[in-house]
């Protein structure tokens, strides 16, 4: 973040997902990637993190769960702030997104992480319910996600103990 933030030549905003959430909080030592979203896209910030990649040994990808779900509505204002470097702010994305994201997709380490963030209080079962509800008329807009199934998974991980 430090590096990001003072390579970058203006503000802007970077949201981590993920592996990068589950390592800054501390339920996982390490993570193969870095996920993230610029938005706004700090101005050199492409360049920063093409540099910054090498020269950590880090792979770095443009991924959120907008690109797997649709955007919760509040997403920005429900993001949690970690810190600011340089002008850039960095975030965790929205933690409601993120878990049903995961739900979604269902690979176990996606399960395990929802199941952290349950422990850690980032979200809770009754935000995930309420939050899937207001996307259901969206989903139609995501033809890889089959609507009842999705519920199905969700009712299905709230209910283990």
């Amino acid at each position: 973040m430090r590096a990001l933030g003072n390579e970058a030549r203006g503000e802007g905003r970077v949201y981590f997902t993920g592996g990068a959430s589950a390592v800054l909080i501390g339920w996982r030592a390490s993570t193969i990637d870095i996920d993230l979203k610029l938005d706004p896209e700090p101005p050199g910030a492409f360049e920063a993190i093409a540099t910054l990649k090498d020269r950590l040994s880090v792979n770095v990808e443009l991924a959120a769960p907008d690109q797997f779900i649709p955007p919760l509505e509040g997403w920005v204002e429900q993001s949690r702030f970690i810190e600011r470097h340089g002008a850039v702010d960095f975030f965790h994305y929205d933690f409601r997104a993120q878990a049903l994201s995961k739900i979604e997709r269902g690979h176990a380490q996606d399960i395990t992480d929802v199941h952290q963030m349950l422990a850690h209080a980032l979200v809770t079962g009754e935000q995930l319910r309420d939050a899937h509800a207001r996307l259901e008329g969206q989903l139609i807009r995501y033809p890889a996600i089959d609507p009842p199934a999705f519920a199905r998974k969700l009712a299905m991980f709230l209910e283990e103990p």
